[in-house]
Parts: structure tokens; sequence; C-alpha cells
């Protein structure tokens, strides 16, 4: 995990994941790396003392952005965040800064973006704006794609759900949340980006698939929103995989077979 210095602010990565078992540690050192990257005072940063630190303490730093799940009219958080909210941020990147040398932009339970909302933050994170820094907050950055995680830094805080679940574990937490979207296009479009590994590597994508539908039938995991009846669905369709690639079955033909049959067709939802 990236360990942040404090006093080489020109040298702060472009880009954080910041893992933590809450959402409020993992805020507060989202908030402490802003303070880093905008202070404006000399020697150990942040001063507390300079305009910066200031507007930050009182809330009312307009290069700060914060972005998180937005709630509907009744009030309730909807389930992810979506790709038109990372589009906003692209847009809004290419500004500069109003006041402060950097923008620093907060995006909150990042592991709730969707996959086309990954792919958006991909392509920023690939070409970032000069003076922009992103700070992802996550409880289980195992659900970003590991493109996205490659172009961050990580800083894990305490016992955070970063653990070494391993790659297996990994893509198979990326599927279902591809699955539980129930958006069969970004379904389609994860299972295109993966479906180039390993014959072995996918035997223990799809056992590592089993194990978690298996923990979360028995309530030993959240069920990500599934009910009963799909994850029973899907349990079986994991299990028609595993003997497939015992008989040595492609592994496109093994994703092919996931992109179409993981949503049962009254449950796909229009474009």
């Amino acid at each position: 995990m990236a360990e942040l210095d404090f006093k080489d602010t020109e040298h702060l990565a472009h880009a954080y994941i910041i893992s933590a078992q809450t959402g409020a540690e993992s805020l507060e050192k989202a908030m402490e790396i802003a303070s880093v990257a905008m202070c404006e005072g000399k020697g150990n940063v942040p001063c507390g003392k300079c305009r910066a630190c200031r507007k930050l303490k009182s809330g009312v730093m307009p290069d700060l952005i914060k972005i998180g799940r937005i709630t509907d009219d009744k009030g309730k958080s909807k389930r992810e965040i979506n790709v038109d909210q990372i589009r906003q941020i692209r847009s809004d990147a290419c500004i500069l800064p109003n006041e402060a040398k950097r923008k620093v932009y907060i995006i909150e339970e990042a592991d709730t973006m969707n996959i086309a909302a990954q792919n958006a933050a991909l392509k920023l994170l690939e070409e970032p704006p000069n003076g922009a820094l992103f700070l992802l907050c996550v409880k289980n950055p195992q659900l970003l794609l590991a493109t996205v995680r490659s172009r961050c830094a990580e800083i894990s805080i305490g016992n955070a759900a970063v653990k070494e679940d391993g790659e297996s574990e990994r893509l198979a937490l990326a599927y279902l949340k591809a699955v539980s979207g129930r958006k069969r296009d970004r379904l389609l479009l994860w299972c295109a980006q993966n479906e180039g590994i390993d014959l072995n590597s996918a035997g223990e994508f799809v056992d590592a698939v089993t194990e978690i539908i298996g923990d979360m039938l028995c309530s030993r995991r959240a069920d990500m929103g599934f009910s009963q009846k799909e994850l029973m669905h899907l349990s079986g369709l994991a299990a028609r995989c595993s003997r497939y690639l015992k008989v040595n079955v492609g592994v496109k033909h093994i994703f092919g077979l996931l992109a179409v049959d993981s949503i049962p067709e009254a449950e796909k939802e229009e474009k």
C-alpha cells in the first residue's frame, strides 16, 4: 500500500484508492490528503493556517468536489454511481481550479460505481488533467476493475477490507456486481473484457463464484441485492460452467455463456 509523503506534495500520486471498514474512516483520510494537496503553507503540511486550509476546515473550498450515490425524490440512495456522474467529473476536471493549486475529487463509495462508470473513470485516470487529484473511498477495492486499481496508489486504513482475496475472488465479486446491475449490455462488456484469462484461472474464478453464492445463500455474506431465486439460478449456472471447464470447453465459450444466461430473460431491463 502507498505511503503518503506529507513533505513532498509535488510528488503525490494523481489518484488514490482509500480502503477502510467504514465510509467515515475513508472520507477522513481523503480529507487529510486533500488538505495536504491544497495547502499553501511551507514545510510540514497541512499547515492549518493558510487560506486553503481554513476554507477546507470551514467546508467552503470550491475546488474540493465530493461525488457519491445520488438520491431519488424519496430520499433513497441509488444502488450505484452511474456513468453520467463520472462524465461530469471528466468535464469539470478540464477546467482550471478556482482558488487552490489543485482540484480534488472525492468519490465516496467508489466501489459502487457500475461497470460503465468504472470504464469512464478509467479513461480519466489514464489521462488525468493537470492539477486534478482523485480520491476513491471504498470498503472493498476488489469490486473495482483491475485496470482502475492499476492506475491508482492504494492506502489501507486499519483492518480495511483490503484483504488479499486473490484474483479469482476479485473477478468473482466483479462479475456478481455486473450481474446485480441487471443490465445485459454492461454484463456483456464485462465478460468481453475478462474472457482472455487462461483455463486454470477460469476454473478458479468459477469456484470463487460458487463459494461466494454459497455464502450468500447461507447468509454468511451480503446478498448484493439478489433474491434467493436469483442466487439459485447463478449457482446452477456456475455448476454448468464448472462441468464444461472439466471437459476443456474454451474460456471464451464460458464467458459467452455467463454473458447470455446470468440474467434471466424476464429480469433483463430495457436499455
